[in-house]
């Protein structure tokens, strides 16, 4: 089965460079961007080594991706709707 990871510069391609400003200049962005990573590459872990779990437990998880991605993409929209 192929896994493939939810990278941020993949999902938004266009935000690329506003990706690059704002881990570099926003602490809160690049804290709650390390842990989008941390959480994809989690569910990647425990769905491509067929790990046990609960369809709860990675419901949750991947519903935790999909509110932090959410919350990044309107740091990206705002950034570059305002550019400094």
């Amino acid at each position: 089965m192929h896994i493939e990871h939810h990278d941020l510069a993949k999902e938004f391609p266009e935000f690329k460079a506003e990706i690059h400003q704002l881990k570099a200049q926003d602490a809160h962005f690049a804290r709650r961007f390390v842990e989008y990573q941390d959480i994809d590459k989690e569910i990647c872990r425990l769905e491509s080594e067929d790990v046990p779990v609960s369809d709860a437990t990675l419901d949750g998880l991947k519903r935790q991706r999909l509110s932090l991605k959410d919350e990044l993409y309107q740091m990206l929209r705002t950034t570059a709707a305002d550019p400094v």
